[in-house]
């Protein structure tokens, strides 16, 4: 199937569900499309049946954060509904009544480390390397997530540093649970689906409210409060010109 024909390529086996990101040529940024194609597959996999759901990205990047190909043509209310439906998705995920598990391989940078910070199980590739640019220019996506995942003081110091995370710091602090290389992908995935498939569904759903604790509304607010702070997306090309600009003295 090419790039174009679908934005998530979908399949279903033994009741795991497998949703594949299909924008490799943009490093599986998250455009407009892509998250609305990966909310319906994700909804779709739960009516389906699925006991499992497997996050993972076509081509090189598990997911390189926002889309922002069109930057130039967008206002800053644009930016603003574009992260609100990526923090309704991620909050989706985050309170699946089946485990997810993402895999991830390449960069996961901004919202796609979020996205992986939001399943259960997180599968770092080996050379995996993760970020979280968004305080860089003022948006607060995300971070209470985090924090439940490594604790406060390196969330923080996660977020404030802003540089990138690898794959084997990642599993030391509890943002990653397991780092394998490629080829234990598989055998990963087989424990993760008979895991899964121990519990009844009611009883696995009953788990999950209780051990997901979430503070959906307050999150959605710090977003909308740091997004909605005038010159959104001004920030985001000083942001980018300064990335530019760091590489060229690499």
């Amino acid at each position: 199937m090419t790039e174009a024909a679908s934005p998530v390529l979908t399949g279903l086996e033994d009741g795991v569900a497998t949703l594949a990101l299909n924008r490799p040529g943009r490093g599986n940024a998250l455009g407009p499309t892509l998250v609305a194609a990966l909310g319906d597959a994700f909804e779709g996999a739960l009516a389906g049946g699925a006991r499992l759901v497997v996050l993972r990205g076509e081509g090189r990047h598990f997911c390189t954060g926002f889309d922002l190909s069109d930057l130039d043509d967008l206002s800053d209310g644009d930016l603003l509904l574009r992260v609100v439906r990526i923090e309704e998705l991620l909050q989706r995920i985050h309170a699946a009544p089946v485990p997810v598990l993402a895999i991830a391989t390449g960069r996961s940078f901004g919202a796609g480390a979020d996205l992986f910070a939001a399943c259960d199980r997180r599968i770092a590739v080996d050379g995996a390397s993760f970020a979280f640019p968004g305080p860089a220019f003022g948006l607060v996506l995300g971070t209470a997530r985090l924090a439940a995942l490594v604790g406060r003081d390196a969330a923080r110091a996660m977020l404030l540093a802003g540089q990138e995370v690898t794959a084997e710091a990642a599993l030391a602090c509890g943002l990653a649970t397991a780092v394998v290389p490629p080829a234990a992908v598989p055998a990963e995935l087989a424990h993760a689906a008979a895991a899964a498939r121990r519990l009844d569904p009611e009883t696995v759903a009953a788990l999950h409210r209780r051990t997901a604790p979430a503070e959906n509304d307050a999150d959605m607010a710090a977003l909308v409060r740091s997004a909605s702070r005038p010159g959104l997306k001004r920030r985001i090309q000083d942001y980018r010109a300064q990335v530019a600009v760091a590489r060229q003295q690499r």
